[in-house]
């Protein structure tokens, strides 16, 4: 299969997995900013596989990992009320708010429905007139660009029984953000391939001049991630920072001109919540004012929300790259993927998913497949 085989092919991952054991010469640490990337690398062990040298950090790369409880406690209370019909992916409804979920409001007699697209939820919203439907509208720039498309179109049809729950995030900012805590190992970055194929490459430069780490563009099978790691330690070793590209088959460095001229029409930055993390400086988007009428928060006037995180939960140091999910003293024990605590065991982006679901419960032992790819 096209991009998929020749991707996970054992003989080229051990070329490139050699020339990585003999370029490194001291430690390096990586992060890699995106939850595709993060269950690529525990399903096949390439942690594992690299030089000891060599540590790879799980960054806030799962877009529902991020999004804040006070969100999350919003859409709650919206998807509660008489005539909602509250509209999600499915990887949203299992997500703990303040003591239940989406799940839980459905349960409840809430009508909670799993739709695949957001322009599902909008053809939910013309054949239901009398009812008020909502999207969840979360993630990256990845996802940004078909739900501003949505409320254009909701807009343009004069639906206005529609209306969108912004909880959207921009990946520049919370990089600059990691760099600049005082807690931060992060001496390169592995950026997400599916983002800079929307928004392009042209922010990073600044950010690799800046604080002096290569940023390597990368897909997210095995092969991708091992070129990404391999133009990442050589840069380091030869100490050079700069932003490469090594997913040119989706990226260009323009990005997508559409995309990205929907998102400057339909949405306007902002600073964000990250749960787990806390606010950082334009690092979002919510709807341009001239949108606003399709903005659920402001539609629903959804105020007194008092959230409360799990003490024991310590998803958001995980989301920092500060510790491993196995290092976690409620991880496989009281927070499992039936019974979380937080959203990074509930994703199937989510690192904590990542290590239960591939047995890394002491960090040390093998993960479900011995081999690298397939």
């Amino acid at each position: 299969m096209k991009y998929i085989d020749e991707f996970q092919d054992p003989e080229l991952a051990r070329r490139l997995l050699d020339d990585i054991h003999a370029t490194v010469t001291r430690p390096w640490a990586l992060m890699e900013v995106c939850g595709g990337q993060t269950h690529t690398i525990i399903r096949h062990g390439i942690d594992q596989l690299l030089p000891k040298e060599v540590e790879l950090i799980h960054g806030p790369g799962c877009p529902v990992c991020v999004t804040p409880l006070e969100v999350i406690d919003k859409a709650l209370e919206i998807a509660s009320r008489p005539g909602v019909i509250f509209c999600s992916f499915g990887d949203m409804l299992r997500v703990p708010g303040t003591g239940r979920d989406l799940f839980g409001v459905r349960g409840e007699g809430g009508d909670v429905r799993v739709v695949y697209s957001p322009l599902d939820a909008l053809r939910i919203a013309r054949e239901n007139p009398d009812r008020e439907v909502v999207f969840f509208g979360i993630g990256f720039e990845t996802t940004a660009p078909p739900n501003a498309m949505t409320v254009y179109q909701a807009r343009k049809l004069g639906i206005a029984n529609f209306s969108l729950l912004v909880s959207h995030v921009r990946v520049p900012p919370a990089i600059e953000a990691i760099m600049r805590s005082s807690d931060c190992r992060v001496q390169g970055f592995l950026a997400a391939g599916h983002v800079c194929s929307v928004m392009g490459t042209e922010e990073y430069p600044e950010l690799a001049d800046g604080f002096g780490v290569p940023i390597v563009v990368t897909g997210f099978e095995p092969l991708d991630i091992l070129e990404g790691v391999r133009r990442a330690v050589r840069q380091l070793e030869h100490g050079e920072y700069r932003v490469e590209n090594a997913y040119p088959r989706a990226v260009r460095p323009e990005g997508n001109p559409a995309a990205k001229a929907m998102l400057a029409d339909v949405f306007e930055v902002t600073d964000r919540a990250w749960r787990g993390i806390g606010v950082i400086p334009d690092s979002g988007w919510r709807l341009a004012e001239r949108y606003r009428e399709y903005d659920a928060e402001h539609r629903f006037s959804v105020t007194g929300i008092t959230t409360r995180e799990p003490a024991e939960c310590r998803s958001g140091e995980v989301l920092q790259g500060l510790i491993k999910p196995h290092e976690c003293e409620a991880f496989g024990g009281v927070c499992t993927p039936r019974t979380p605590l937080g959203a990074t065991m509930v994703s199937s982006e989510g690192a904590c998913a990542a290590y239960y679901l591939y047995r890394r419960l002491g960090g040390t032992s093998a993960p479900l497949e011995a081999s690298p790819v397939g």
